[in-house]
């Protein structure tokens, strides 16, 4: 047996407990002592509800300290934690309730009546609602609670949470994550990066994803420090807040979009020790503008769902614009060809990677989860890139059709298959193409029936509105007559790409 992951934490902010951890957009103030008082009642309730080591929670909820609490809880009571994005729509819902099979699901009072139905019709057991404040049936009652709660024992193996990505099918699949594995890569990352108790993180990301919930929430707790939580990401507001922050951990998008703030400049980041970007490739001309107004070199990182940060410029070190620098401590890169034959320094090819510690594969998906790894423990990546003779990795491509979008995967056989069923579309193609703003925009090319030019643009992205997550919705949807396909028929998307590259 081995302490789970919140064990790991409480150790770390143990002396802390006075301290503020987590300081809202409203002014509210929670401390580590709070944070110990209000999980430890979540978890006994979580266990009166029934709910035991291996159940799995599902949540949909808005970014809050309570949101925060629940997931912690989960981690104390051995609950494996399944959190999905608020913009997920009833269809989306509905599949994920049928794979992870929850015990129980916590979402926002507004959505209770609608995934009420859908949980019913899944067999799933308690449907309860959370929402800032405190308010909301799972928090009904929580004071009275006695607070005697002994964490549960996990053994290594055990998971922590389940979080979805999309694979080259576009069916989403969770990857299984352990509490031995989060722990290892959040103490790993909190000294990697220089964190310290002092450190106060301006946290802007979303916390249904890997990169806010993971590789920053728990960065901050490894090391006892503190955050500005924002409900979401505004330009205006981090600028405005900088000066408080030390830390700030962001996606390209959120880049592009701070340097084109006027408050942005070295004097507002006077207190800022570090700024950390992943989730998607940092353009070169962001890099370079950034430091111009601030001074600062952002540090870039790689990294993945399944593997977390694989990656990572030098916290004390040259960081390189377009580069993701080097191994993460404890990961091993290679580079291969086709047939897994490693490629000679300073030419790209196939990245696989291996960690000291992996994740558990895919929930319900052994066959893949086989297939997903080398005999000798290497992970297939599915990226493309390449490692100079200095030690540098570069990405530079993807060997399927991932789209990354603001920072969201967006897979694009998941949407054709929405775009297909439409009434008059013969047939789809969905690709990335560059745009100033998001890195890659979600732009959708169709074909339609004969006698079916009736059918627009606007028409298709209304009909899409209604089944996909706003990041998934197509920014244009291009009309053509033909798509260009192969000798054998496939349509060939990296015609189109060339096509249509300064559509944005």
């Amino acid at each position: 047996m081995t302490e789970n992951l919140y064990q790991i934490f409480q150790q770390r902010f143990a002396t802390r407990l006075p301290q503020p951890f987590l300081e809202s957009e409203d002014g509210r103030v929670m401390t580590y002592a709070d944070l110990d008082r209000t999980t430890v009642r979540y978890a006994e309730r979580l266990g009166l509800l029934g709910l035991s080591k291996g159940d799995r929670l599902v949540t949909q909820l808005d970014k809050t300290p309570e949101t925060v609490c629940l997931y912690l809880a989960c981690l104390r009571a051995g609950v494996v934690y399944v959190p999905l994005n608020t913009a997920y729509q009833p269809a989306e819902i509905d599949y994920f309730l049928a794979d992870a099979k929850p015990a129980a699901v916590v979402c926002r009072p507004q959505a209770a009546e609608l995934v009420a139905g859908l949980a019913a019709a899944r067999g799933v057991r308690h449907v309860l609602t959370l929402e800032a404040g405190g308010g909301g049936s799972f928090a009904k009652g929580i004071e009275a609670l006695s607070g005697e709660y002994s964490d549960v024992a996990v053994d290594p193996e055990d998971l922590a949470a389940l979080l979805y990505t999309s694979g080259t099918t576009g069916r989403p699949k969770g990857a299984m994550m352990t509490h031995d594995l989060l722990a290892a890569k959040a103490t790993t990352l909190a000294a990697h990066w220089g964190w310290r108790p002092e450190d106060v993180l301006l946290h802007a990301m979303p916390i249904f994803h890997t990169h806010g919930l993971f590789l920053s929430m728990h960065c901050a707790l490894a090391s006892g420090a503190s955050m500005i939580f924002l409900p979401r990401f505004d330009a205006s507001s981090v600028v405005r807040l900088l000066p408080r922050a030390t830390v700030f951990t962001g996606v390209p998008t959120m880049y592009a979009r701070l340097v084109s703030q006027v408050g942005l400049t070295v004097e507002a980041c006077r207190n800022m020790r570090l700024f950390i970007s992943g989730s998607a490739p940092l353009s070169p001309e962001t890099f370079h503008a950034f430091r111009a107004r601030t001074g600062h070199a952002i540090l870039e990182c790689w990294g993945m769902t399944e593997t977390l940060t694989n990656a990572s410029n030098l916290l004390d070190g040259e960081r390189r614009a377009g580069s993701v620098g080097f191994p993460a401590p404890g990961v091993a890169i290679r580079v291969v060809d086709d047939q897994g034959r490693p490629r000679p320094a300073g030419e790209a090819g196939m990245l696989e990677v291996r960690p000291t510690r992996r994740f558990a594969g895919y929930w319900r998906r052994p066959e893949e989860s086989r297939a997903s790894f080398r005999p000798d423990g290497f992970f297939i990546t599915g990226d493309v890139g390449r490692l100079g003779a200095d030690g540098f990795l570069t990405i530079v491509g993807r060997a399927t059709d991932l789209i990354i979008s603001g920072g969201y995967n967006v897979y694009p056989k998941e949407v054709e298959a929405v775009l297909d069923r439409l009434d008059g579309v013969a047939e789809s193609a969905v690709i990335g193409l560059p745009h100033p703003d998001l890195g890659e925009a979600v732009t959708a090319v169709v074909e339609l029936h004969p006698g079916r030019d009736d059918l627009g643009e606007a028409a298709i992205i209304a009909a899409l509105k209604q089944e996909l997550a706003f990041f998934k919705v197509p920014k244009r949807v291009i009309v053509v007559r033909e798509l260009p396909r192969s000798s054998v028929g496939k349509v060939q998307k990296g015609v189109l790409r060339q096509r249509l590259q300064d559509t944005y």
